[in-house]
């Protein structure tokens, strides 16, 4: 198992040699190249993506061809187009790798034969959807509570590495401002 991975378990769950061996056989591995789509729009989320090198973006497009992220996942962290992935229909967003990344995968199928497999997968995934909701909600609020300074203070505090990793035009987007208004409360620091 990847070194990655097996720590992101480990933090969460015991798991038998045997389990182990298990999830192993259940994870393929990808890489991506900066900017490569991975789930177009239109199409149906078939993995969940464990990070372990770089970042993904769940992010839609309006018709005249905006761009408005959702969520980006960073090493050590699980993603996917989620509705997509759980209700098998075609998704409405799209997922994309902004830099080179390491991935690896796990398919519906196999993702459900863990849960009836190995005590405590399920519980340790539903925690990890609760956190990543309430993560949600708090993003959306933020959206719709704080002005832009302190929507980009907030970043700076709790993701910076996010500011040195992507570019501005997508962290505006991730934030709700445009890039003019990112570039003014960047000079400001």
């Amino acid at each position: 198992m990847h070194p990655a991975l097996k720590q992101y378990l480990a933090a969460r769950i015991e798991l038998s040699p045997a389990h182990e061996a298990l999830v192993e056989q259940c994870f393929v591995a990808r890489s991506t190249g900066r900017n490569e789509t991975i789930v177009p729009a239109g199409t149906i989320a078939k993995y969940l993506f464990f990070v372990i090198k770089g970042c993904l973006r769940v992010f839609l497009t309006n018709e005249e061809g905006g761009e408005s992220t959702r969520f980006l996942i960073f090493e050590g962290q699980m993603g996917t187009a989620f509705p997509s992935f759980v209700q098998k229909e075609p998704s409405v967003a799209a997922i994309q790798s902004p830099e080179p990344s390491e991935l690896l995968m796990l398919r519906y199928e196999d993702r459900e034969m863990l849960f009836n497999t190995i005590p405590g997968w399920e519980r340790m995934e539903r925690l990890e959807v609760e956190k990543a909701y309430v993560n949600a909600i708090r993003r959306i609020e933020g959206l719709i509570t704080t002005d832009s300074r302190e929507r980009y203070q907030v970043l700076l505090r709790d993701h910076p590495e996010m500011i040195k990793r992507l570019p501005s035009r997508m962290i505006a987007d991730y934030l709700g401002i445009s890039p003019e208004t990112l570039s003014r409360l960047k000079a400001k620091k």
